[in-house]
């Protein structure tokens, strides 16, 4: 096979991934958007977990929250639990890998913020432990997951809110992950500033 054709097979498959999930995704993305803006406009703020390519969604998510997504506002209060490489190495070495999201989330998590989980397996064992963390702060969760969601289904509770992406295979999991926050972003905004006077 030649790389064109593997390519193009690559971009078809993405295409097809995201139209088969946009019906079963589209509900549970409104819900955690109406989560977020309830808790950023009640002095809240959302913290977000995840590994490898999930842990630059997180950072990606953030960005997109204290600067701006595509509009001009005030600053929103979003902080991705992956930057900090001291407290994460810290942590790390001191209890355990499975313990740098909790020990942040139990730090400086408050009642009525919001935890963006993220794991592509929904088995990722230090976000499992983070949305433990969450709720004992009396957090809401929002996990992002693929492949039936894993072990993160049966810990997520009443006002929760759930977005699997009904795919096995990681890298379209992951590029439906980053067209859902982006969906995230766009819909935070459109709750906050209302529609663009040149949109329709």
């Amino acid at each position: 096979m030649d790389l064109i054709t593997r390519i193009t097979q690559q971009f078809d498959e993405s295409i097809a991934a995201k139209q088969a999930a946009t019906e079963e995704l589209a509900g549970p993305i409104s819900e955690a958007i109406e989560l977020m803006v309830n808790a950023l406009t009640n002095g809240g703020k959302v913290l977000a977990c995840g590994n490898g390519g999930s842990a630059g969604d997180c950072q990606h998510f953030a960005a997109e929250l204290v600067g701006r997504f595509e509009r001009e506002r005030p600053g929103l209060a979003a902080i991705a639990l992956t930057t900090d490489s001291s407290a994460i190495t810290a942590i790390g070495n001191d209890y355990s890998f499975n313990e740098i999201f909790s020990k942040q989330v139990a730090a400086i998590g408050q009642p009525g913020d919001v935890l963006l989980a993220i794991s592509t397996s929904g088995n990722s064992k230090n976000v499992q432990l983070a949305i433990e963390a969450a709720h004992a702060r009396d957090m809401t969760i929002v996990a992002l997951t693929g492949k039936g969601g894993g072990q993160m289904v049966h810990q997520l509770k009443e006002g929760d809110v759930h977005v699997c992406v009904p795919h096995n295979r990681t890298a379209r999991i992951q590029e439906i992950h980053l067209l859902a926050i982006h969906c995230i972003c766009d819909g935070i905004d459109l709750s906050l500033l209302g529609e663009e006077e040149n949109e329709s």
